[in-house]
């Protein structure tokens, strides 16, 4: 699995969203790498190494074990795990299953919907039709060329409209090269959190959510932080679903007090 690390210290490993990369992580790794050894991977089928997936099936739950595959082959566990949208997901379920590989979890923005105590059905909770109906018109656009138009469509809808214009090249263009796992991904959704698999969080954890997120995301965090015993909570003020990006000050100060405070 292709990453990039910095500084020396105990391994805090850092897990991309969707359509994103280890590249998502650059200004994490520029301000915590004072203390901590900074780790950022790339999940299989994303850039730079999508060409070797090929023929692999698409899977948040392959995704989950293959970061225990990676810091067993590190050697350098336990780690600080933080992960961020569709990664919040795939670290809960690296947590639940490799607890002696995560020392602690971090949470910004998880993705994925919540099952709450009582509701019945699978799981794998159906997202509204509305949500079905915008994504597939985002992976048909960018299936049929019109990759920019796509990109917008989905990103304003995870972030706020407007995002994917005010956006810096850098995360555009990390965007695009990893436009054709949209299509994939959505296909393979993500579980519903649920109250007995957080029960299997072990580990100290803090949740992170932006301010001005969209309101899902408030709802999987107040969720989480209901149901994790030894769980704390911060919001980034004035930010919305990329808070890492848009304040990475604030951001890097929450990761690196919790961090310290669990490991006291």
């Amino acid at each position: 699995m292709p990453y990039v690390e910095s500084g020396e210290g105990e391994l805090l490993l850092f897990v991309h969203g969707s359509l994103c990369d280890y590249r998502y992580w650059q200004p994490q790794l520029a301000g915590l790498n004072r203390h901590f050894r900074c780790v950022a991977v790339s999940l299989s089928h994303y850039w730079p190494a999508a060409d070797a997936a090929q023929g692999q099936p698409f899977s948040w739950s392959r995704h989950a074990d293959e970061l225990g595959e990676f810091v067993d082959g590190l050697g350098a566990g336990p780690a600080h795990v933080v992960g961020h949208s569709r990664g919040g997901c795939v670290s809960f379920h690296f947590a639940r299953r490799r607890p002696e590989l995560v020392r602690t979890l971090t949470l910004a923005d998880p993705g994925g919907p919540v099952r709450r105590d009582g509701e019945t059905g699978s799981a794998d909770a159906p997202l509204p039709e509305t949500v079905n109906a915008l994504r597939a018109r985002a992976v048909q656009l960018i299936e049929t060329g019109e990759v920019d138009a796509g990109l917008r469509l989905f990103v304003d809808s995870v972030s706020r409209p407007g995002f994917w214009d005010r956006s810096t090249l850098a995360f555009r263009t990390m965007a695009t090269d990893n436009a054709s796992t949209l299509g994939p991904q959505f296909r393979d959704p993500l579980p519903a959190y649920t109250r007995e698999d957080a029960a299997d969080v072990r580990c100290p954890v803090l949740l992170i959510d932006g301010e001005q997120s969209p309101e899902v995301f408030h709802r999987t965090v107040a969720a989480l932080e209901q149901w994790l015993g030894d769980a704390r909570r911060e919001t980034v003020a004035g930010a919305s679903h990329g808070m890492n990006l848009a304040r990475p000050g604030a951001f890097n100060r929450y990761v690196e007090q919790f961090v310290h405070y669990a490991g006291a």
